[in-house]
């Protein structure tokens, strides 16, 4: 039997539908099976990883095993997904012929070393690979009759991040997250790639914080031509002195003189092909995070409408038909117009980016969808990835520009307009699209009307925060992670709660946490030691360095890290305490300034405020019975929250329920200081 590997099952689903004239299905273990009679085969797909790496039971323990014990600490490989694996053992000894079909990179490589491992103890099949971009008939049809073997030293790069990533993710986390007293579900996460990640988005927020705003002025004139009234700028620009603005703002008279009037054209070249994090960037800009941008272009590729989107490369192979591909839109009702027009050029002359691979091509249209056969989310994505390919088959546009220079009363402005005269590769790609900005028609020596000037005063304004498709370049450019793990850092920063909204902003927990590693262990918050690996993984995949090489080298550079946490502790559980105080929705702990927690009693189930630093610190608080609800407004003395509270609904003598009216309980450490007041008992002399 030939046995075909897939890295899901919605890819089995496809491939057997394309290779099988024959095709049924069965379940193994309650798992797929598409089998072929005929061609005496069967296609299953996995579920991603079916097998995970992990410590030994012993070192599971946060409070029994010190956190730097997990460096040198053995590693076990556990199936993750025990039915598949099952259902992969019962196919394996009918097996004379494996081809593992994951997805084409260092991910879907160890997946489809995964399957190899535990098939290859239960049978002496052949294996083979066979790799693709996209799921057209004509491409899996190709990839099978051309197979390859399986590239082992790709899947030991991609083993050497999981292990490295576990062995650093597990012990800075446990480290951290005891010192700052953040267990359970609080922990605090700190990750090779995400922190260093983490303090790129602090120290912009840093300098948003430490910006001090400055005034400046401008002097712009509206002037008057015939009908006509348009715009001009002082040349200085901005005037840093008012006294200076304000002299030259009241010599201006009712005139102005047309001096020069320059004209030329600007060609805007056509946009590169899209890659992974240009594809992030452009949806970033529609409103998509990174994360579901992502997952909805997978979900694109898989039903057969896109490339593969996990790809570096920004220049299209020789071999694919660019034609064939406009082809396939020429009676589409959204883009037939452009594709026929792009066809009519005598040549199609692609742009190229700087990147160019041999694993996958960039991200490009593979079939024509109809906008019925979607949803706005996926079909917003897919025009993009249509749009910019036609884009990228374009010529430049070009751009009529104009500059005026323009003189009232002995100073000089200026004014400049551009107007769209070829609108080339824009006709098909209006994605941020400037806008003209037009001139009436003047000439040197036009004497014009001042309608009137403004002497404007305003602030120079903080940088902004960068965006998510912003990040991930500069993830890209520092050499943080790969084009298919740099959104899931972000993502794991959302989860964790070091940032929130969209442009990211880190929470005060996230800014401590930086703040404490940067003072106490500044390799981690930088990309130096992960760039360096991400270097070294590149180098196993090449056959230039061997896995166990990189684990090492990776384990030396964590000790060193460790010598510095284990030094400066106390320090760095202090901040992190701080830090949380901040972000708790009660307050800090008016007597060390952990943060504040609800808890419960065993006994009743009555809940209490309690000090987060327990057991070095006891302080607790009452809580009126009801529902409690934290308001925006903190008590000046405690700077805690003050707590509302709504009693619990009781019934009344008919047996209907009555619900408690809401109610101002105040701050619970006011509450606390005016009970014991009220308890001590008044000696009088």
């Amino acid at each position: 039997m030939h046995l075909i590997i897939t890295e899901k099952h919605d890819a089995a689903n496809k491939i057997s539908g394309i290779i099988f004239q024959d095709r049924t299905t069965e379940r193994i273990n309650g798992v797929p099976v598409y089998r072929s009679a005929s061609a005496n085969s069967a296609v299953i797909g996995l579920a991603g990883h079916i097998v995970e790496l992990d410590f030994k039971p012993e070192y599971r323990s946060w409070s029994a095993i010190p956190p730097r014990s997990l460096i040198n600490a053995d590693i076990l490989t556990i199936p993750s997904k025990k039915d598949i694996v099952n259902a992969l053992m019962k196919l394996a000894p009918s097996a004379t012929k494996v081809t593992i079909a994951t997805d084409y990179d260092r991910e879907g490589e160890l997946i489809g070393v995964e399957a190899y491992r535990i098939i290859s103890r239960l049978s002496r099949a052949k294996f083979d690979r066979v790799r693709y971009s996209s799921f057209t008939k004509q491409e899996i049809t190709k990839a099978f009759a051309s197979p390859a073997p399986i590239d082992f030293n790709m899947a030991a790069a991609g083993e050497c991040r999981q292990e490295i990533d576990l062995i650093w993710g597990a012990a800075l986390t446990r480290f951290v997250s005891i010192a700052g007293n953040k267990l359970g579900k609080e922990f605090l996460s700190v990750g090779r790639v995400q922190t260093p990640l983490l303090a790129i988005i602090v120290d912009r927020e840093k300098e948003i914080q430490s910006f001090v705003s400055k005034p400046y002025w401008e002097i712009v004139a509206s002037l008057l031509k015939e009908k006509d009234t348009f715009t001009a700028s002082h040349k200085k620009g901005r005037f840093e002195n008012k006294d200076e603005a304000s002299v030259i703002y009241k010599k201006l008279g009712k005139k102005a003189i047309v001096k020069s009037v320059k004209t030329d054209k600007k060609k805007d070249p056509a946009p590169v092909p899209f890659n992974t994090t240009e594809f992030v960037k452009a949806a970033s800009s529609l409103g998509y995070s990174a994360s579901s941008a992502m997952q909805l272009a997978e979900e694109l590729y898989i039903n057969g409408w896109i490339s593969y989107p996990r790809t570096d490369n920004t220049v299209y192979p020789d071999t694919l038909n660019l034609k064939d591909i406009l082809g396939l839109f020429k009676a589409s009702p959204e883009f037939a117009m452009n594709a026929l027009e792009l066809l009519a050029q005598k040549t199609l002359v692609p742009t190229r980016g700087k990147v160019e691979s041999k694993d996958h091509p960039p991200i490009y249209p593979v079939a024509c969808a109809k906008r019925s056969e979607m949803d706005d989310k996926h079909w917003k994505l897919y025009e993009l990835v249509v749009r910019r390919f036609f884009a990228t088959l374009s010529p430049p546009c070009e751009w009529e520009t104009i500059k005026a220079e323009i003189d009232i009363s002995g100073e000089q402005f200026g004014s400049d307009g551009k107007m769209l005269s070829f609108p080339g590769w824009r006709k098909y790609y209006p994605y941020g699209m400037p806008k003209d900005e037009l001139l009436p028609p003047i000439k040197a020596g036009d004497i014009l009307d001042v309608k009137k000037i403004d002497l404007l005063e305003k602030k120079t304004e903080p940088p902004k925060r960068y965006g998510q498709g912003k990040l991930v370049q500069m993830m890209e450019d520092l050499g943080l992670g790969t084009k298919a793990t740099r959104h899931e850092a972000l993502n794991k920063l959302y989860s964790r709660g070091f940032i929130e909204k969209n442009p990211p902003q880190p929470t005060a927990i996230g800014i401590t946490l930086i703040d404490a590693l940067k003072s106490h262990a500044t390799a981690i918050t930088t990309p130096d030691m992960t760039s360096a690996l991400e270097r070294d993984m590149d180098a196993i995949t090449d056959s230039r360095m061997k896995k166990d090489d990189v684990v090492s080298e990776s384990k030396k550079m964590l000790h060193k890290v460790f010598d510095q946490l284990e030094s400066n502790r106390s320090e760095i559980s202090r901040a992190i305490k701080r830090g949380g105080a901040l972000d708790s929705e009660i307050g800090p702990c008016p007597k060390c300034g952990s943060p504040l927690l609800i808890r419960e009693t065993k006994a009743d189930k009555k809940k209490f405020i309690a000090c987060s630093g327990f057991p070095d610190c006891r302080n607790t608080y009452n809580l009126p019975p009801g529902t409690i609800k934290f308001d925006k407004a903190v008590c000046e003395k405690h700077k805690l929250h003050l707590i509302k509270a709504t009693p619990p609904s009781t019934k009344d003598r008919e047996g209907k329920t009555v619900r408690g009216k809401s109610y101002t309980y105040g701050c619970p450490a006011c509450k606390k200081e005016e009970a014991i007041s009220f308890a001590v008992p008044v000696i009088k002399k």
